[in-house]
């Protein structure tokens, strides 16, 4: 009899064998294990063998070069549970991180920062009119309600360039689309600089406002098919970034310089992507789309590296493709009433809604004015630059989280943290309303205004732009781009021009207020429809949206053989 627990090895007896073998005394194999006497119907798990036999001496196996032989040898019976499904799990285990192509960072950080720099222009263009406001209305005596137009008329001219960029980026590509635009702010800048009256103004500022409609939707659509689901996120906020360098150095600068002085810096800050974009490529998927695969793979190459084997990825992305053509033969306008097109098109609506009407635009563009209002103890100008250094250094917090906690956490603290400190705002000018002295909280909103930004910043600021590029369907993506960022400026464009009019009608305490419950809202809005695309490729979100189930290859990649133990 063999105690419980203890080990057989050796070969498994023949079947007519009768008589066991009596073993000499103390008789050991590799000094741990007792040969014991083989019965004739010996009880031996396979988990139990495999686990002895993997510890001998190859000598001492019979000479056999493999475990399922001396398996065979050793208990004939327990052959059936080498499963061939397991030989093909670990195969696709192997094979899938073999060709997992490797991260060319350097390419992909170099197109990113290249078309990014177009985002710095736009944030430049957003933060112009606070610091420009007081010698712009002294040199061409322009009253409050002219400005206003200044200001909004931006957003309003955004609203026509981003219905048109979504035919653009179609037509002349991700690539060109972009660097029409940065053209077109050297334009529009040169007429403001050399501006003799508020009409010279109001065209430059139209053109501007075209512009950025048009780069606001070709941006994230071009980082959202040339860099790798897993650097996406945080390569996907470098414009965020550089749109909130590019606030923060208009803040700063106009401090220092006259309105006509800020608008030739403007013409001076698209140069360096014009020089830029002769090292990057179009986007594979545009150059797919138009039946141009030779192309496409150069690109692809290009952007993962010369030496980075592509050939899985771009044979994912034409059968992508092919599939998408398969839906619809031409993309048209009734497409984007398709219902696996209607939802991330009606997600995508929903976050650039709440974007906007968390107040933010009324905010930058109107930060001197408000900090007057709230009668701050601190310096006015001062005041504005600390939120603009908030509003740039929050973004690289945001860059670093969104790849570890992913977009729907961050937009839950985004809309946590706007909920909190509008609220606060709003009492502190109610207060202010009703005569109660509060000359001992003058740091208040500075330090609201500061939290606001960041929390926007971290969640609600770049997040709706990134996810723009990650989960519109590739077949309407530019028609369903221009009609998500048309509707962005919209709600810009309402919110900046009727900013002073909500003030004066409800106070400054209800207008905060008012931000305060659409941040509200925009919780619910997360929690039931917002997806996670944390590491998603763009394929597999196209197909979830599609209702095609997606085959995940975690749950094979993980069966991973546990150490054996005694």
């Amino acid at each position: 009899m063999t105690k419980e627990g203890e080990d057989i090895v050796g070969p498994a007896p023949s079947i007519d064998q009768k008589t066991p073998t009596t073993p000499k005394p103390n008789e050991s194999e590799n000094g741990q294990h007792t040969r014991l006497v083989p019965t004739a119907s010996p009880s031996i798990s396979a988990c139990t063998t495999a686990t002895n036999l993997s510890s001998l001496d190859a000598p001492q196996l019979h000479k056999m070069s493999t475990l399922e032989e001396n398996l065979r040898v050793a208990q004939p019976e327990i052959e059936p549970l080498q499963n061939k499904k397991i030989g093909v799990e670990e195969q696709i285990y192997n094979d899938t991180v073999a060709k997992k192509p490797p991260i060319k960072l350097f390419t992909q950080v170099l197109t990113a920062l290249s078309v990014s720099l177009v985002s710095l222009v736009i944030g430049f263009v957003s933060a112009y009119t606070s610091p420009a406001e007081e010698s712009l209305k002294k040199d061409l005596g322009i009253t409050d309600n002219q400005y206003s137009w200044i200001g909004s008329l931006m957003p309003l001219s955004a609203l026509v360039g981003g219905l048109v960029g979504g035919q653009l980026i179609e037509i002349l590509g991700r690539k060109r689309t972009i660097v029409l635009t940065d053209i077109l702010y050297i334009i529009s800048w040169l007429i403001c600089a050399n501006a003799t009256d508020i009409w010279f103004v109001y065209v430059g500022r139209s053109i501007i406002g075209f512009s950025v409609g048009i780069a606001s939707l070709a941006i994230p659509v071009y980082l959202g098919e040339t860099i790798q689901p897993e650097i996406r996120g945080a390569l996907g906020l470098f414009p965020a970034a550089f749109g909130n360098s590019g606030i923060l150095l208009c803040f700063i600068v106009g401090s220092y310089l006259k309105w006509n002085e800020l608008a030739w810096l403007g013409v001076a800050l698209p140069v360096p992507f014009l020089v830029l974009m002769f090292l990057i490529p179009e986007t594979p998927r545009w150059y797919v789309s138009k039946g141009r695969d030779e192309e496409a793979l150069k690109a692809l190459q290009s952007l993962r590296g010369k030496d980075t084997n592509v050939s899985e990825e771009f044979d994912d992305l034409v059968k992508s493709h092919k599939e998408s053509q398969k839906l619809t033969t031409n993309a048209t306008f009734k497409d984007l009433f398709v219902k696996a097109n209607m939802k991330p098109l009606m997600i995508c609506l929903g976050l650039m809604f709440f974007q906007q009407l968390s107040g933010i635009n009324a905010v930058i563009f109107y930060t001197t004015t408000i900090f007057k209002m709230a009668g701050s103890s601190i310096n006015q100008n001062l005041c504005t630059i600390i939120v603009g250094l908030v509003n740039f250094i929050s973004t690289f917090i945001a860059t670093i989280l969104i790849d570890k906690l992913g977009r729907k956490v961050l937009l839950y603290i985004s809309s946590i943290s706007m909920t909190l400190n509008l609220s606060i705002l709003g009492t502190y000018f109610y207060l202010r309303h009703t005569g109660v002295d509060v000359s001992a909280y003058g740091w208040l909103p500075l330090a609201s205004f500061v939290i606001y930004v960041l929390g926007f910043s971290l969640g609600f600021g770049p997040i709706p732009w990134l996810m723009l590029g990650e989960i519109l369907p590739a077949k309407i993506r530019g028609s369903a781009a221009s009609v998500a960022t048309a509707f962005n400026w919209a709600c810009t464009f309402l919110v900046t021009k009727t900013f002073v009019d909500i003030i004066n009608l409800i106070g400054p305490h209800g207008t905060f207020w008012l931000f305060t419950g659409f941040v509200v809202f925009s919780i619910l809005f997360i929690y039931l429809w917002v997806p996670e695309t944390l590491g998603k490729s763009l394929e597999d979100i196209e197909r979830k949206f599609a209702g095609v189930k997606v085959r995940r290859i975690s749950s094979v990649v993980n069966l991973k053989p546990l150490p054996s133990s005694f």
